[in-house]
């Protein structure tokens, strides 16, 4: 298995990260585990959660993701062979969350209690957070690095001028800085990372592991009409805004190269997100081992430069008429 170092952390990440934001949601126990099992079994190595996952659904408080993944790792003892990176500071179980240094140092533990692990290889500030000043977060994370309860740090959902705020602050003060940002990035969702962002990314050498890496599901081609909004929990949720004619010459553009490939849209779609220099490794979930395995697969694919050219075009927010 071929590894893609994770910023200048030490870490090294196989091409494709377990999102795992539909454990105890759409995927239950039972199958997580089995696609975790495959997962692992098949060489990669990195799994990513959150705290809050999955308190969106009746009856949840959050948590829930986190505790199947410590319930596998128990059982299966994979501790020392997976990197588990989870999240802070969303708000969940009545707490408002943040980044504060109280409230990270809080939540850490009860992640811990949750993985039923002694530390976390990745652990990501989940948004940014305008109260806190990012010293106090940084300091919160340097203290439990010093205590080895996180081994590195990263970013998720923060634009370039906060992100550069805290890699700087990082350097003022001689703390562990920022290693990865987790970003939403995909064939469609192109607009808020490519720019100011990525050449952040790519001059700090940050790791990239982008979210939404198949739009939830809609660049596997399932989507294609108001009608099929209802074949799954996330349709009519978040797949929507997907369906209009961008959308749909993205998909169009999908099924060109997947023919040519002999592979399936959702496939040649992670397949793109790795050709960037940017991106270290997609995050994809999957909630059957049919999914697993396709999206394993696209990690195999290497598209030549006519292909991404193409898709490139297709995704273009105001492609230009030829002719």
């Amino acid at each position: 298995m071929n590894t893609r170092k994770l910023g200048r952390s030490g870490l090294t990440v196989a091409p494709l990260v377990l999102g795992t934001n539909v454990f105890g949601w759409t995927a239950n126990e039972e199958m997580a585990f089995a696609l975790l099992d495959r997962f692992a079994d098949q060489g990669f190595n990195a799994v990513d959660t959150a705290d809050v996952y999955s308190s969106w659904v009746p009856g949840h408080t959050g948590g829930e993701s986190e505790t199947i993944i410590g319930n596998w790792m128990k059982s299966r003892g994979t501790r020392d062979r997976m990197l588990i990176a989870t999240k802070v500071g969303w708000e969940m179980g009545g707490e408002p969350g943040g980044l504060s240094k109280r409230y990270i140092l809080k939540a850490v533990e009860e992640s811990l209690r949750r993985l039923q692990t002694d530390y976390i290889d990745l652990y990501q500030a989940h948004k940014d957070d305008p109260d806190t000043d990012p010293d106090e977060t940084l300091e919160a994370f340097a203290r439990l690095i010093a205590q080895g309860k996180i081994r590195a740090i990263g970013a998720s959902n923060y634009g370039a001028p906060r992100l550069k705020e805290l890699i700087d602050a990082s350097a003022r003060l001689g703390l562990p800085r920022c290693e990865s940002l987790q970003p939403l990035y995909n064939l469609y969702d192109r607009a808020a990372f490519e720019g100011e962002l990525e050449r952040l990314c790519l001059d700090q050498e940050l790791g990239v592991i982008p979210y939404f890496s198949l739009a939830a599901g809609f660049l596997t081609g399932k989507y294609r009409s108001e009608a099929d909004l209802e074949k799954s929990a996330r349709g009519a949720r978040t797949v929507k805004r997907y369906l209009n004619p961008r959308g749909l010459r993205i998909l169009a553009a999908l099924d060109q190269a997947a023919g040519r490939y002999r592979a399936t849209p959702g496939q040649i779609a992670i397949a793109w997100l790795l050709a960037r220099p940017s991106i270290t490794a997609p995050i994809a979930s999957a909630t059957s081992l049919a999914q697993l395995d396709e999206l394993l697969a696209a990690t195999r694919i290497t598209l030549d430069r006519d292909t991404i050219a193409a898709l490139d075009a297709a995704s273009a927010e105001n492609p230009v008429s030829v002719g």
